[in-house]
């Protein structure tokens, strides 16, 4: 995996315009990408309507849609039985999020071959600073085009693009591109790009400030640039002033080198509330050992963990711990989620959703009281092995005993 960068907000006054000189902002957005991912193993049901996330009749959401669902109206965070009403005829697939991950990594070193500069905005989409780029790859839209063309042919996944001068009309643009698109904004006709679009269709904007919005008569991003910086500041506040840098596509954001993330944390929502321990425990394993991987694989430890549990009406509680020394061991993370497991647990209540979290990082470890050196040592030559055989066959199929029969759940 190569190194990826984070971005960070800017300060700088809210009507100055974006710096860079020309489109060298890319955005990359897999289309479809859990679904696209399925159908590699699935070639039969292209051209069908399919569903990721669950089966038709589970209370679950829906992960992803292809798009000959999505004409039927179903989208992410559907309730799948709701997607099973709309679409009685889609295919429903259970989701496989460990090799969703390994293809979104396939693709992030295909990214790093364009850019020295690469951030995942998520599993399925990426920006790239293209600028500097152009005796390896040509001018910016050259390298854009070259750089889908590449993943689609190396991996199999179609992909979209949205190249412009900075970050927010590039998301948008890649959004208009889909599926299979490539969208450029020339430097300077960012604010006529958007004008036409629906508010709706600016990051940030959601269902409260787009209803505030048409209650003002403002449906288009035109309309919203009509309305000058002090008037929507009166209105929204200090909201106010980011709708008004959105709407004219002026950047709130810039690539930052040296961020780090500040925690790391897995999730499971069990399709049935249960309180059987074995599964409960099994579950827990495996989602430390999870977060515990992408610990190591950032070259970084962990002073603090952290457990979500969420019980059958949907009372959430987190109960922490600070190590004494930070680490990145398994074992050791694991040993402190059980004892808080044990103390947070009646054993009795329904619970719908277990989480783990590791946070507080350094980049390295202390000596740990509760090994001797002897066992930390063995430890780590473990966690390493371990590492490379799972990157060489994937997660979920070298697992600790402790968390085969969560495994098996999934499979």
């Amino acid at each position: 995996m190569p190194k990826l960068v984070h971005f960070r907000a800017k300060h700088d006054a809210p009507t100055e315009k974006a710096a860079e000189s020309s489109s060298a902002i890319l955005h990359i957005d897999m289309d479809a990408f859990f679904v696209s991912v399925e159908l590699l193993s699935h070639p039969d049901l292209r051209g069908r309507p399919v569903v990721v996330g669950g089966q038709r009749d589970q209370r679950g959401v829906v992960s992803s849609a292809s798009y000959e669902a999505r004409r039927f109206g179903i989208h992410s965070a559907m309730p799948l039985r709701t997607a099973a009403k709309l679409c009685p005829q889609a295919i429903f697939l259970d989701g496989h999020h460990d090799l969703y991950g390994q293809w979104s990594d396939r693709v992030a070193e295909i990214l790093a071959k364009f850019s020295p500069t690469v951030e995942m905005a998520s599993i399925d989409e990426a920006y790239l600073d293209l600028s500097g780029t152009e005796r390896l790859y040509g001018q910016p839209l050259a390298a854009a085009h070259k750089l889908l063309r590449e993943i689609t042919s190396t991996t199999g996944l179609p992909c979209s693009g949205g190249l412009a001068a900075t970050r927010l009309v590039a998301k948008v643009a890649s959004d208009q591109a889909k599926p299979r698109g490539l969208v450029w904004v020339p430097p300077g006709s960012e604010a006529a790009f958007l004008a036409p679009l629906s508010v709706r269709r600016i990051p940030g904007i959601g269902r409260v400030t787009e209803a505030a919005l048409n209650s003002m008569r403002i449906d288009a991003v035109g309309q919203l640039q009509e309305l000058p910086l002090d008037r929507l500041e009166e209105i929204f506040g200090r909201w106010g002033t980011a709708l008004f840098r959105k709407a004219h596509g002026i950047d709130s954001y810039e690539f930052f080198v040296d961020a780090e993330p500040k925690s790391l944390s897995h999730n499971q929502t069990f399709g049935t509330d249960t309180n059987n321990r074995s599964q409960l425990e099994s579950t827990l394993s495996y989602l430390c050992q999870k977060a515990s991987k992408r610990l190591r694989d950032s070259g970084l430890h962990a002073r603090t963990v952290t457990l979500t549990l969420r019980y059958a009406d949907f009372t959430t509680i987190t109960r922490s711990h600070t190590l004494k020394e930070p680490s990145d061991l398994d074992a050791e993370f694991l040993k402190a989620f059980r004892e808080l497991f044990a103390r947070a647990w009646d054993g009795a209540a329904m619970l719908r959703l277990v989480g783990v979290e590791l946070s507080t990082f350094s980049a390295g470890s202390g000596q740990l009281e509760l090994l001797d050196s002897g066992r930390r040592e063995k430890l780590e030559r473990l966690a390493r092995a371990t590492d490379k055989l799972r990157d060489r066959f994937g997660f979920s199929k070298v697992q600790f005993g402790g968390s085969l029969r969560a495994r098996d759940r999934r499979e």
